[in-house]
């Protein structure tokens, strides 16, 4: 006797466009990651078609009639369900907001965005190798130019231009509250600075010696399975910029490597290696819904940096972690000790490279780009003059002098790749980092014995049940709030900074 089968309802069929247009955009993500590993450079121009091709069609089924009839539908079945605050709910608020934002952006400007971005970080990563800021000038130009056209597009009531480019990556982030967070944690950083200056500086000696690439990679290979990280999943290759990107579950991280800087290349791993296990443990299914993504870049950052610095700058990590280093690098630990590298990992001094800033710098760096990001896309800011305003501002926030645009502003990949209003969110990830690190410290009865051996799974797990398995079902403010007890603060990052700081460096 034949049998006949409903069709999916409302919900399901959603979900399936929701999957079509992820795997859409994990082939986009995937050519942008080859683009910056192993794309020969004679292949950028069709690469830019290629993307910019795809962000089109990805634009296109986002914004279909089809997707806005399925999204009433399914909002009605909920509203029948009278369940406002189910899985259900939480996902077709998000696929809203997505549709919203999309709708409001024209095709031929995202089309041209991916254009632009894909021409733009290539004469980027020329640039800079030239340390030649006026053969990139026009592509920062024209960039600026796409992202205002964006911003007007994406504007916000009472926000500015910028607010309407940051609520893409910290939905309901706001240039005033961050000025109003800035100004207090400012002053206390440099204090903090200023009061390390009358302490034992740590020896350096270990930071310049020359270790060849190889045997680096292979140490911090290892550091990152130690993590966690699933290399059945994922990729750790080289990049000129470290990143991590997520292709439909593959997720792949980049470092680099320098000759004589292997504690850069470990933190860059670590920093990497801890948004690839937020990626690897956000749900898997059902692919393409909102409860398998990142809530924001804030709740992304504070997945690496508590990796990077709560964990490998502190001294229970170097335990565990110096004879995994001995055994890689060999001759280059002769006369080092854990605790002289523990040291040596929390040296403290203004720097020109934000990526390789101490904790104690690191946000100072974020805030110089805070500022001229508001300058360019608020047009108070000539992108002619940007090179001049970011030495001014390099000596005003750190007190060091840029000697070229290389270790100025042409060190960071973002702006050439459109992400404006984006900085911001390492400075709220740190902020969420040490929120999380106090409340799983709490939680599993003192990280540090876990550490000091090398059982990195219970914070893992802890991570993964708090801030990884809701995916967007919470907004960064209510996540934090469940995860840690209390709303997002400066105070738990101060506190565990000048607690570790002034141990280091012997000071009262």
């Amino acid at each position: 006797m034949a049998t006949t089968q409903s069709a999916p309802d409302a919900y399901s069929q959603l979900l399936a466009q929701c999957r079509e247009i992820s795997l859409l955009s994990g082939t986009s993500a995937l050519l942008a990651w080859d683009q910056e590993t192993l794309m020969p450079k004679g292949a950028g121009e069709r690469r830019a078609e290629q993307l910019a091709l795809l962000a089109s069609l990805v634009h296109e089924r986002a914004t279909a009639p089809r997707l806005a009839e399925l999204l009433a539908k399914s909002r009605d079945d909920v509203a029948r369900d009278g369940d406002p605050d189910g899985e259900r709910a939480a996902v077709l608020r998000e696929l809203q907001r997505d549709f919203d934002r999309a709708t409001r952006l024209p095709a031929s400007l995202v089309t041209e965005l991916a254009r632009t971005e894909s021409q733009a970080q290539q004469a980027w990563a020329e640039a800079r190798q030239r340390s030649d800021f006026a053969g990139f000038r026009p592509w920062l130009e024209r960039m600026v130019a796409l992202q205002q056209q964006k911003a007007d597009c994406l504007a916000i009531a009472g926000a500015t231009r910028w607010d309407a480019l940051a609520d893409l990556y910290e939905p309901g982030m706001r240039a005033a509250d961050l000025r109003r967070l800035f100004g207090p944690l400012r002053t206390r950083l440099v204090a903090l600075r200023e009061r390390l200056a009358d302490g034992e500086r740590p020896d350096d000696t270990f930071q310049r010696t020359r270790i060849d690439a190889e045997r680096q990679r292979g140490f911090v290979r290892e550091v990152v399975a130690a993590m966690g990280f699933d290399f059945d999943r994922g990729r750790l290759d080289t990049s000129a910029h470290p990143f991590c990107t997520s292709i439909a579950g593959d997720v792949r991280l980049t470092t680099r490597f320098h000759d004589d800087n292997v504690l850069d290349a470990l933190g860059s791993t670590m920093h990497e290696g801890g948004h690839g296990l937020y990626e690897q443990g956000l749900p898997r299914e059902p692919f393409g819904s909102p409860l398998g993504e990142a809530v924001s870049l804030g709740i992304h950052e504070s997945q690496s940096r508590l990796w990077e610095n709560h964990v490998g700058r502190s001294a229970a990590f170097w335990q565990w972690c110096w004879p995994v280093a001995q055994r890689h690098l060999g001759a280059a630990c002769d006369g080092q000790s854990a605790q002289s590298v523990h040291a040596l990992s929390n040296l403290v001094a203004p720097s020109l490279i934000r990526v390789e800033a101490d904790e104690a710098t690191y946000d100072l760096h974020v805030m110089v780009r805070f500022e001229l990001e508001q300058g360019l896309i608020g047009g108070d800011l000539p992108v002619a003059e940007l090179p001049q305003r970011w030495n001014a501002l390099y000596r005003d926030h750190l007190g060091v002098e840029v000697p070229d645009d290389r270790r100025g502003c042409l060190q960071d990949v973002h702006w050439s790749c459109g992400l404006f209003g984006y900085f911001p969110t390492y400075t709220l990830g740190n902020l969420y980092a040490a929120q999380f690190a106090a409340a799983a410290d709490q939680a599993l009865g003192g990280l540090a014995p876990l550490l000091a051996k090398g059982e990195f799974a219970p914070l893992r797990e802890w991570l993964r049940e708090n801030v990884h398995r809701h995916g967007r079902r919470y907004l960064p403010a209510e996540l934090c709030q469940r995860a840690t007890g209390a709303a997002l603060s400066s105070e738990p990052f101060l506190a565990y900074l000048e607690r570790k700081l002034f141990d280091v460096y012997g000071v009262a």
